[in-house]
């Protein structure tokens, strides 16, 4: 069964969506077979992956939600074999009115991931800057969440209210629900106060931060508008150095595998 992890924090501008769309791609690179759920309104994941908005209007992850399409319905290819994406737009905006009312509300994403959980290594969720329905229905369906956090002086104020909200929903609706880590992006190795904010995060959450530090970096920002991941785009940047490490560290975690070792991805799951 596919590791579900969703990429949520309500800041926005953080990165969620370059983290949602780099890792997953590198993850790809490696043999995983990877799924990313684009829960944005904004549909950024989408067209990061070069999908265009004409192309998915009448079957996205909005239908799913509503229960007009199944989640099979919805799924996209991507130019990676191994990396499938179910598409957003603006009319997922509606969802969370809509679905108020609804019975189960919460549990929409996750009763839908689980009918194609078996075919994949890793399910990935970006999720849009808010606490939210949206967010609410990622969290109940992940196993774990991971967090995106800028190397700047207000990183940690949104944060614990992320830790709140995801504490609530362990104990009230996804028992199993836990941390995967803290992901600190836009590093600037000019400036001091990036490194002091490492530092103070390293030093108060240990070893639930990824050690893969994502740097400031101008290829990584030019990617999406050619609607390509990192990867493809510039192989050799640093960006793409840095989210292939780290996809090479949450295999290890997930995987359970030591660090000298590579995961090996093939048979592991069956699309």
């Amino acid at each position: 069964m596919a590791r579900v992890i969703c990429v949520a924090n309500q800041k926005g501008g953080v990165g969620k969506t370059t983290t949602s769309v780099n890792l997953s791609a590198a993850l790809a690179s490696k043999g995983r077979k990877v799924l990313l759920l684009d829960l944005d309104p904004q549909g950024n994941a989408s067209s990061g992956l070069g999908l265009k908005k004409y192309e998915y209007q009448d079957s996205n992850i909005y239908h799913v939600l509503i229960g007009e399409k199944s989640l099979e319905e919805t799924i996209r290819v991507t130019s990676h074999p191994t990396l499938n994406v179910v598409p957003a737009n603006p009319d997922l905006v509606g969802a969370e009115i809509e679905l108020v009312d609804t019975p189960r509300r919460e549990f929409r994403l996750k009763d839908a991931t689980a009918t194609i959980a078996n075919r994949y290594d890793y399910i990935l969720i970006d999720c849009p800057p808010s606490l939210g329905l949206l967010t609410l229905n990622a969290l109940t369906a992940a196993n774990t969440f991971i967090v995106p956090l800028q190397c700047e002086y207000y990183a940690l104020e949104g944060l614990s209210q992320l830790l709140n909200t995801a504490g609530l929903i362990k104990k009230n609706i996804n028992p199993d629900l836990r941390i995967e880590g803290i992901v600190l992006t836009m590093f600037d190795t000019r400036n001091n106060l990036s490194h002091q904010v490492v530092s103070e995060i390293q030093t108060h959450f240990g070893d639930k931060v990824f050690k893969s530090i994502i740097p400031r970096n101008v290829r990584l920002s030019e990617a999406p508008s050619h609607g390509q991941p990192i990867i493809e785009y510039d192989a050799k940047s640093i960006g793409a150095t840095k989210y292939l490490e780290l996809a090479d560290e949450l295999d290890r975690k997930v995987f359970n595998l030591p660090v000298n070792q590579q995961a090996q991805p093939e048979g592991s799951a069956n699309v």
